[in-house]
């Protein structure tokens, strides 16, 4: 048996995220480590070694879907791995992100009123009244924390949901992060060849 790192355990921190959402919605605010960190990282070093290292939901997955055995382990499907279907996904993403950051600049302007309510897969909105009783903040950032653990949510949901279809990590393959991080390392790497 290998060895165990510190950052061998963080899939606990990735299923400790969802379950506080849960229960208080505020919580979702430290997602934003899992948005900021895998671009600081690739920004600085020209890897990929928040995925390949750190990710906690990767991990979580690897756990369930081989250790548990709740993966069929098959090859993901050629159409799946292809750039115009990550690129279009991370388009995709995107685009549902900057909705969630407009809905919640409305309830900040107060020309919308807080939807305590969360998203899956961008079409089933979920009553999540119990994960908010108020606080003394603006409304605007629980409606900021109901749309990223949203954004959260569905996109664990699609990870399970593959990750039981095919091989355990089959979400690294279209991840809008791993693909936002693979496009600046192919970035810095055409950088440094123009310096040389």
């Amino acid at each position: 048996m290998k060895n165990r790192r510190w950052y061998d355990f963080l899939w606990i921190a990735s299923l400790s995220y969802l379950v506080l959402g849960f229960f208080n919605i505020l919580f979702a605010w430290l997602g934003l480590a899992c948005f900021f960190l895998p671009l600081a990282i690739s920004i600085a070093t020209g890897t990929k070694g928040y995925c390949n290292r750190y990710c906690g939901r990767g991990q979580l997955f690897s756990l369930l879907g081989g250790r548990f055995g709740l993966s069929r382990k098959r090859d993901i499907p050629r159409w799946m791995k292809s750039r115009a279907f990550r690129y279009g996904f991370l388009i995709f993403f995107l685009v549902m992100f900057f909705l969630m950051l407009w809905n919640t600049y409305l309830v900040f302007a107060g020309a919308k009123s807080l939807q305590q309510a969360v998203t899956l897969l961008w079409t089933f909105r979920l009553p999540w009244q119990w994960a908010y009783h108020g606080t003394a903040f603006h409304p605007g950032v629980a409606q900021f924390a109901f749309g990223f653990y949203s954004v959260m949510l569905t996109s664990t949901v699609q990870g399970l949901i593959t990750m039981v279809l095919f091989k355990p990590r089959s979400w690294c393959v279209y991840c809008p992060m791993g693909t936002m991080t693979q496009l600046i390392c192919r970035a810095k790497d055409h950088f440094q060849e123009g310096l040389d």
